[in-house]
This record gives structure tokens, sequence and C-alpha cells, in this order.
């Protein structure tokens, strides 16, 4: 399909980059977010800011949602002036908030009774991959519709997998912060015993970072955590809500992650010392 109008809600940290992206490839986007000055840089770039959802989605063929929270998800989609209450048969909607695998099926199948399509397609990659349009995609919907939209996910996304119906994506984002959430604590572990064994960190680190031992918070956090710089690419608070899906999602499953718990431990103790604004890597103060 050929896309040319795009809406796109929400422009956090990640979002800014990716509306700058599709801009950069000549689409028409137009943006709402709580707080326009936040914005300003999208207007300056040729985004049109519109003052409610209504107005950002009423002429969209794609509709994006970038969001903090699963509640900020529910409300545009099923509020008074949501999405569902004022789009239109025909459009598409892609949600790449990290929420529910539960709403992520709600939002299809309300969806399907207005004659519009949906796709669940949270993101891996972090501010470094928004703004390198190298993020990894994980899509859950309608596969043919996944097709459809694969070439404007192009736009600012390196690794693009189709992972089955409403809610897969949802799930796939899931194991990759259960992935993440055991390994931040391994990086932290590493780096303090390096100091602790009277070597130096960063040298350390060009040994074990391309070795067995690699990962992308290795090669990209654990720099930030020997500078000092926990400025967010990821929010704690974000991080925690993903962690608290995870952990609800596993127990409806019976099943037990206690690698995952104690992430959550240790996060948790951040949190009530004031870091939730922090970046996921502030894990190193713990230590």
């Amino acid at each position: 399909m050929e896309v040319k109008k795009i809406a796109f809600l929400g422009t956090g940290v990640m979002g800014v980059s990716v509306v700058n992206h599709l801009l950069d490839s000549n689409y028409e986007v137009a943006i709402y977010t709580r707080t326009k000055e936040k914005a300003r840089s999208l207007i300056d770039a040729g985004a049109v800011w519109m003052d409610t959802v209504a107005a950002a989605v009423k002429d969209a063929e794609l509709v994006f949602t970038m969001l903090g929270y699963p509640g900020d998800v529910e409300e545009v989609y099923f509020g008074e002036g949501g999405i569902f209450s004022t789009g239109k048969a025909g459009q598409i909607l892609i949600d790449m908030t990290t929420s529910s695998p539960t709403l992520a099926i709600r939002i299809a199948n309300a969806g399907a009774k207005l004659q519009m399509a949906t796709i669940d397609a949270p993101v891996s990659g972090g501010d470094i991959g928004a703004k390198n349009g190298t993020l990894s995609i994980m899509c859950g919907g309608e596969e043919e519709v996944f097709n459809a939209i694969t070439p404007v996910l192009a736009v600012f996304g390196k690794q693009i997998v189709y992972q089955g119906q409403a809610g897969s994506g949802q799930h796939a984002k899931m194991c990759n912060q259960i992935a993440i959430a055991t390994n931040m604590i391994g990086v932290c572990e590493a780096l303090v015993y390096a100091e602790k064994a009277g070597l130096d960190p960063e040298t350390v680190l060009k040994s074990i970072s391309t070795g067995a031992a690699g990962s992308w918070s290795l090669s990209n956090l654990a720099p930030r955590m020997l500078d000092g710089d926990f400025e967010p690419g990821f929010y704690v608070k974000h991080f925690m809500k993903d962690i608290n899906i995870a952990l609800a999602e596993a127990e409806a499953m019976n099943l037990s992650l206690p690698g995952l718990q104690l992430a959550s431990e240790m996060y948790k103790k951040l949190v009530e010392k004031g870091f939730s604004d922090q970046g996921t890597q502030v894990l190193y103060k713990s230590y």
C-alpha cells in the first residue's frame, strides 16, 4: 500500500526520533502529545501539531501510538475523543507502546468491529536504536496487514519480525525485557568485580563486550555506567512497568521466573530512592 499521511500520538524519548525518520522519508506526519513544547523540534522539522487525538487521526492512513503505560493506551484508544470514537474504517492502527498482550487483543477485537486494522508493534533498541533507525520491531496482528506496513516500519527499524496474531508482538517484547532484566544485573556485577580486582573496567569491556558475554547492554550501557551517565535512554519507571506486565503474564501461565523477580526487587528499591526518571543503567548505583 502507498501511504502518505501518518498520525503519531506520543513523542517521547524514542517517538521524537521515529517521527524525524518519517519526516525525512517525506511522509506527512500529524502529531499529538500532551505537552506541545516537548514536540517543538518536530514542528520545526515539518510535523503538523494537532491539539486533540481526533484532529490528529482524522485524515491519517496509518495511526501510530507510542505512549508510556497501558492506561495511556487504553485512554487514547477507548476514551472519549479517542481513536475508536473518532477514527474511520480502513485506517491501520499501530501501537508501539510496550503494553499488555491482553490489551493488544482487546484493541484488535474492537478495531475489527469498526473495520480498522491493528498491529501491536513494540520496539527494542533504546534511544540509540531510535536515533539510528535500527530498532527491532516485534509485530502481532494479521500477517497481511503486517506485510502492507513493513515498508513504513523499515524507515526506522532494522529487524522487523512478524510474531503471530494480536498480542504476539507484546509477548515477544516481554521476552526481550526478561532477557534484559537479568542481563543488566550481570553487566553491573561484572564491572564491580573488575573494579574490586584492581582492573581497569574500560579495558575489561574491550575484551568481554566482543566475546561470549557480549550484549547490547554491555556495549551501550556499561560505558554510560562508568561515565556516571544515568540519563534515560529508557526510563526506570517504564522498565518497572514492563517487568510488572511480564510477571503478571508469567503468573497467568503458572510460570516461575526467579531471575526476573530478583530484578524487580532491585529496581523497586531504586524507585523508592527516587531514581524513577533515570535510565535503566542506574542499577549500577545499587552496588
